[in-house]
This record gives C-alpha cells, sequence and structure tokens, in this order.
C-alpha cells in the first residue's frame, strides 16, 4: 500500500480505522516462488499414481519411485492401499467434493477413498469446497460423534500452586484435555505433578500432557505423570525433517515407544511450519500439510494435533487462509484421524476475527474443537496466547449458547471455582510436604486460591521451584508416590483419581482413535463414533447438558427483574403519586399532560438509566414549569405502547401537546392531530437519559405550546451496544407494563407531590 504523506488530507474515517486492533495485523500477498499460496501454486504436482502388478508404486504426483524423497517413499508404502487407489484416483474430483458433502454417503466410504488417494489428489478434491461446504463436510467427517476441548495451563513463574488450582478449574469447566509447558524447561517434573493433583481434583478423568522434549516426556509419562503426548512433529518437506534431526520412520518409532507404555499419543503438523522454517520447496501449504497427513495416517498414529499450530498467524495472514486451516482439519479427518483442530494460537488482534475463526468448529463440533484454549490469563500462557484465553472464556461460554453447539465446556458457578481451587492448592501443598519437596506457607496458598494470574500471588522463589522438579526426576518419584502422600494427608477422593487414570494406562482402552475419558469410561470413534447423516441424527446435547450450557452468568428472567424493584427505591425525600380520579379534556393552552404507564410507580420504579421513576417526573415536571407550561399528570390505563403514551395525553392536553413516558424511561412529545408514531420528540435511548435531559424535554414540551419550536434534546450513542446490555431487561419490564393494561378504562390524573413540595 502506497505510504500516505504526513501533509496529505484524509478522510477521518481512514484515521479512526487506523486505530483499531485490526490494523495490528500483517497480511501477506499470494507469493508461491515465497512459498505464499494457501490451497494451490503453480509448482504444485497433478494428482497421479502408477502401480506395479504386485500394487507397489512406481509413480505418484508426477515423481518416479526411484526419485522419490523419504516422504513420497513412506507414503507409497504406508498410506497408498492399492486395492482401492485405482478407483479412487480415476473418480472425478468434483464427484468425490460433492460425496464430501452428500449426506447419502457414509462417513466409512469416504475414507475408504482417501486410502487410495496420493496427497496431491486429495488436494485438488479439498481446493473445490467453498468454507461453508468445508465447514458441513467437517461435521459429518469428523471421528467421536460428541466433541470436546483441551486446555493450556501455565503459568509465567511456573508456579505448582497455581497450576494445581488452574488445572482443577479446567478440569470442573469440562476440559477432556489440559497441557502444560513451562518457562523453564527444568521446571517440568514440578509442574507435572501440579496438574497431575490439580486435574485429579476434578472430576478424575482429564488426560494430561506435560510438552517438554520428546525423550524428557517420554520419561515424565513412564512415571505415571502424564497421559497423552502431542510433540511428535512431522513436517511436508524432506528438508524441513532432516533439519529436525528425524524421519519419518524414527517419528514412528516414538509413537509406538508411547502407545506401549500406555500413553495416548497424537502427531503435530500444520500449515506454513515448513514455509517458518524455510523449507517449503514453493508449493501450498495445503499441499504440504496433505503430505504430512497422509504421513501420519501410514505411521499408525490414532490422531493428529493440525490446524495450522505455530504458523496458524502466518496462514491466517494469506488469502482465504483462515478457510485453509478449516481444510486441513477436514483432510484429517477424512483420513480417519483424531482432530485436535488447532485454534490454540491466536491469529490476530482483532477480536472479530477471533470470534470468525473458532464460529465453523463450533457450529461442526471436533474431536477436540481447541488443541489448546488458553485457561489462564493471556500473559500466563506459556505456549504465547492461545485463540481464547482465561479473559474471553465466558465470551466462549456464550457463544455455545447462542448457537446451542456443545464447545466442550459448561459454565463454573464462581463459589465452585474457589472450592475446586482451595482444594486443589491443600492437595498439593499436602503432597509437596510429605514427599519432603517444599512447604507452602498459609499467604502463599490463600494467594494463590484468589488469584486471577501469577502477578497477584506469592510463591515459591525460581530456584526453589527449579530444585522441587529435579528432585522429583531425580528420586525417581511416580504417580504411585503422589497416591500415597495423597491418601496419607486426607486427600483419599483426589487420591483415587490419580488412580484410576493409572488403571487406564493399564488397560489401554484410551488409545482408541478420538478417545477421551467421560465419568471413567473411555468414549472414542470405536464405541461412539461419529453418526452425522442428516437433519435430526448425529450427535445431540442431552438436555441435561443444554440445562447446563445455557446457564451463563448474568441470565435474567421476570423474577429477578422484580426482586430488584424491590420497594418503591424512590429518592430519599420520596415524592408522591396518588390517583385522585377520571381524567377530563383540560382546557388551559398551556396545559402539557404527562401520561404516565401503568406500572409507573405502581409496580416499576427505576428506570433502565437507574433513575427513580419519581424523580424523572420531578424533572419533567419542573421542566414544564420552566417553559411557562402548566403540568398535569395522567395514569393511562390502557395502553403501554409509548406513543400511544404521549398521543393520548396530548388529546387530553388543553394545549393539544402532551408527554407520553413508560416506567423503563422511554419518553416522547406528542400533538393531539399527529399520526400516533410521528412524534415531535423520542428519547429511545432510555438507558442513557440524564435527569437534566428529561427536564430539558418538559421545557421544550411548554415553550411549543407558546407555538415555539425548540431545539429537540439529542441523547447520543457513543457506540454502546444497548440491545445487548438493555433489551433482555427492557423486554421483561415491558411484558410487567402490558400485563397491568386494561383494555377500555379510562385514564386517571394523579396528585404528584414534588420534591419541592415535600420539602
Amino acid at each position: 500500500m502506497d505510504e500516505i504523506s504526513p501533509n496529505k488530507r484524509r478522510w477521518r474515517r481512514f484515521e479512526e480505522w487506523d486505530l483499531r486492533p485490526l490494523r495490528l495485523d500483517s497480511f501477506a500477498e499470494e507469493n508461491p516462488e515465497d512459498g505464499f499460496s494457501v490451497f494451490s501454486s503453480p509448482y504444485d504436482p497433478k494428482p497421479s499414481l502408477r502401480l506395479a502388478a504386485d500394487g507397489a508404486v512406481l509413480e505418484m504426483d508426477g515423481r518416479a519411485a526411484t526419485d522419490f524423497d523419504v516422504l513420497d517413499a513412506f507414503i507409497a508404502r504406508h498410506h497408498i492401499d492399492p486395492e482401492v487407489a485405482g478407483e479412487a484416483m480415476e473418480m472425478d474430483s468434483a464427484r468425490i467434493a460433492r460425496m464430501l458433502v452428500d449426506v447419502n454417503v457414509p462417513r466409512p466410504r469416504l475414507e475408504r477413498l482417501a486410502r487410495g488417494m496420493t496427497p496431491a489428489k486429495l488436494t485438488e478434491v479439498l481446493g473445490l469446497l467453498n468454507a461453508l461446504e468445508t465447514t458441513f463436510a467437517y461435521s459429518k467427517m469428523r471421528q467421536r460423534n460428541s466433541p470436546g476441548n483441551q486446555a493450556h495451563v501455565t503459568n509465567a513463574k511456573d508456579d505448582p500452586l497455581q497450576l494445581a488450582a488452574d488445572a482443577a478449574v479446567a478440569v470442573g469447566l469440562g476440559f477432556d484435555e489440559i497441557e502444560t509447558t513451562m518457562r523453564v524447561a527444568g521446571n517440568s517434573w514440578s509442574n507435572a505433578l501440579a496438574c497431575t493433583v490439580g486435574a485429579a481434583v476434578g472430576r478424575g478423568s482429564t488426560l494430561f500432557q506435560c510438552s517438554i522434549e520428546e525423550a524428557e516426556e517420554l520419561k515424565i509419562g513412564l512415571a505415571g505423570l502424564a497421559t497423552y503426548a502431542e510433540t511428535v512433529s512431522v513436517y511436508g518437506t524432506e528438508e524441513s525433517f532432516v533439519d529436525g534431526d528425524d524421519t519419518p520412520w524414527s517419528k514412528t518409532f516414538l509413537t509406538a515407544a508411547y502407545a506401549s507404555r500406555g500413553i495416548k499419543a497424537r502427531c503435530t503438523s500444520g500449515a506454513s511450519a515448513e514455509l517458518l522454517m524455510g523449507y517449503h520447496e514453493r508449493r501450498s501449504v495445503l499441499y504440504l500439510e496433505a503430505r504430512c497427513l497422509c504421513l501420519q495416517r501410514a505411521m499408525g498414529v490414532q490422531g493428529t494435533q493440525n490446524g495450522g499450530i505455530d504458523g496458524a498467524p502466518l496462514t491466517a495472514s494469506m488469502p482465504a487462509g483462515v478457510h485453509e486451516l478449516l481444510a486441513e482439519n477436514l483432510l484429517a479427518v477424512w483420513l480417519g484421524l483424531e482432530c485436535a483442530s488447532g485454534n490454540d494460537t491466536r491469529i490476530s488482534e482483532s477480536e472479530i476475527r477471533v470470534g470468525a475463526k473458532i464460529t465453523p468448529y463450533l457450529l461442526a463440533g471436533s474431536d477436540l474443537i481447541t488443541s489448546g484454549f488458553g485457561s489462564v490469563k493471556a500473559y500466563d500462557n506459556s505456549f504465547n496466547p492461545s485463540l481464547f484465553n482465561g479473559e474471553e472464556l465466558e465470551d466462549y461460554l456464550v457463544l455455545q449458547r447462542d448457537f446451542q453447539v456443545d464447545g466442550g465446556l459448561t459454565p463454573l458457578a464462581e463459589e465452585e471455582a474457589l472450592r475446586l481451587r482451595r482444594q486443589a492448592v491443600e492437595a498439593l501443598a499436602d503432597v509437596l510436604d510429605e514427599l519432603g519437596l517444599a512447604r507452602a506457607d498459609a499467604d502463599m496458598k490463600e494467594s494463590v486460591i484468589y488469584a486471577s494470574g501469577s502477578k497477584e500471588t506469592l510463591t515459591f522463589s525460581p530456584v526453589k521451584t527449579s530444585e522441587i522438579s529435579r528432585n522429583i526426576a531425580s528420586r525417581g518419584l511416580t504417580a504411585l508416590d503422589v497416591i500415597r502422600a495423597l491418601a496419607t494427608r486426607g486427600h483419599e477422593h483426589v487420591a483415587k483419581n490419580v488412580l484410576l487414570m493409572l488403571k487406564q494406562r493399564v488397560s489401554g482402552d484410551y488409545l482408541q482413535t478420538s478417545a477421551v475419558i467421560r465419568g471413567g469410561k473411555v468414549i472414542s470413534a470405536v464405541n461412539d463414533p461419529n453418526s452425522y447423516s442428516g437433519p435430526g441424527t448425529g450427535y445431540r446435547m442431552s438436555s441435561d447438558k443444554w440445562n447446563r450450557v445455557k446457564s451463563v452468568r448474568g441470565t435474567i428472567n421476570r423474577e429477578q427483574v422484580l426482586a430488584a424493584e424491590g420497594g418503591r427505591n424512590q429518592s430519599s425525600d420520596a415524592p408522591r403519586l396518588h390517583g385522585i380520579g377520571r381524567a377530563e379534556q383540560g382546557r388551559d393552552p398551556h396545559e402539557v399532560v404527562i401520561g404516565i404507564s401503568p406500572a409507573f410507580g405502581e409496580r416499576l420504579h427505576r428506570t433502565t438509566a437507574g433513575h427513580a421513576v419519581t424523580d424523572v417526573l420531578d424533572a419533567l415536571h419542573a421542566g414544564i414549569l420552566s417553559g411557562g407550561g402548566l403540568p398535569r399528570i395522567v395514569r393511562i390505563l390502557h395502553t403501554a405502547d409509548t406513543s400511544f403514551l404521549g398521543l393520548t395525553a396530548a388529546r387530553l392536553s388543553g394545549s393539544g401537546y402532551g408527554i407520553g413516558i413508560q416506567a423503563k424511561g422511554t419518553a416522547v412529545i406528542h400533538q393531539r392531530d399527529k399520526l400516533p408514531h410521528m412524534n415531535l420528540e423520542l428519547f429511545s435511548n432510555a438507558p442513557l437519559v440524564t435527569l437534566k435531559q428529561y427536564r430539558q424535554m418538559g421545557a421544550n414540551a411548554a415553550r411549543m405550546t407558546w407555538g415555539e419550536l425548540p431545539d429537540p434534546v439529542i441523547v447520543v450513542n457513543d457506540g454502546q451496544a444497548l440491545g445487548a446490555r438493555f433489551h433482555t431487561r427492557v423486554a421483561l419490564l415491558h411484558a410487567i407494563e402490558t400485563k397491568m393494561t386494561a383494555p377500555g378504562a379510562e385514564p386517571v390524573d394523579q396528585y404528584f407531590a414534588t420534591r419541592e413540595h415535600n420539602a
């Protein structure tokens, strides 16, 4: 974009746009030469496959077997199924794309075809889908029927007490998995111990990962302090693999090592990883990710963490990049893999882009909608801020409610969160003391229980935390030692939950594709397969789950609104309002009738701006007097509509001018010969109206009786989402108003003792 001269005059809207968070994002132009292409690149190979009589691959995607790199060789030998390859490769790509969105084509049939398709063929098919079709296909092809979610539980101090408290809250919110990492690598054992104890305070069936260097992570898993791993990274180019000192064969051996010890494992890949490493071969990011995913299926691993991951912000900077991230997730489930579908890296400073990115996954569902929701505050997220962090957790809960979808979480009452935090902190402190690792004092524990983040906590020194971690490793402490310590100190329930996870390690049932543990039972793609085949099928929340999902904080009902009204809630000097008889036609040419609604000062006593209704009435009364008018107050019983309140008041007024006002504060000035909704002045934004403005409205109405045309009072909305803030309460208030109306009832004059009169 051209630079703007500092002396050039600009349209001010652009200056305002410059200040929005979006302008902090960067955007990349498409440039295949530098690897910046999303769905296709002129350097991507064309789909092809040639097999020998014995099923060996002689050519794949334009490359002869003699020229295969390590990825080609592994994919050709272990991914391509010669029994289906001929059929799949000969099918028109557009036909396959239509099958993906056809509810009449079952998921197993499509998975079978995928086993015979090369990376270039898979990429070609996905490139034919638009974003809506990709979302729909994902809902059909995902592996497990019921969605889930994963949390990041970390903090800037590697404080074990805070880790335990935050892990307990994450489990309480419903996360099926929690993952930790550390600012200092040597603190891995301490972090693992803390999260193991904290997770067991909750429902006791949450899988846990300590993300650290692979060999160390395996040791932690062998000690029973971790139950899954997803740090096994694979890449879409040979040079990227070599740069990482690995090959497809070594990664396969590592995943087998995890599984042989009862540790659930999945690989990690994602668009733009090769671009970040400098080995992109000028290919599109989707084609390179297709190679990664074919490789993972060939390895026999049960699942993948993809959807960009660390490269997501780079992919999102390209045209259609966010769509590509969704497409690669679709490819993962199409290949029969569990999918932890990314959404773990903050791709934008724009909250609008963040919300838009998560929406397809909420609508479609996913095995794990995020592969790392930052359940802690953004500054405490040692993985770097996630797409959603602790600050936005309630926003996410409301998104589930908005769309009636299961995003893997349920609201947690404040009292329950504090109970979990206290129990987790006390349990871990007792374990550390019982095992002779450290002693936490009361001030440290209390600071963690109530803290939102590590900036507010008292904790062990960095040196002490590292010492705790070293001692756990050097002494060979295991989950069995933790169980004994918990039981000795009276935390039997927590000890049983840790033991439950060790029993699961022995059975190995959660090594199945898309497996999580809920209520002590393994739920996976084997016993809970995605059964979607059109409307009315597939996963639906139970009524109990839906009731929990929709019970977000801030929900109000009629009883709460009425309870908030309490008594009359009038100002301290309490002006009074009483009916004194049937209202007659006025005669004074400067009379202004104030028409109040049925519930005004009777059942409802506060406007949405928080003013006592009698204070509002006093302001209108005083304003009319100041403008040279004669105020009269009439309660109108046949309607609660603002316009008709005003019109009825005007028709009763001797001057032909009247003010109509509802209890919630909406007010109009009306004239007797106007159409009902052709008012002279309107206060529609009642939550913003001040008493001074009501007074001026009264004065304006009075001046109109003298033939003047005063400037209307303007109530300025500075961009507040008033509907979101007030419409629920307004609707409940208006329902109370309308219920008190009596069709055909005559208006009643009111005696009003003003503040001055009372004084």
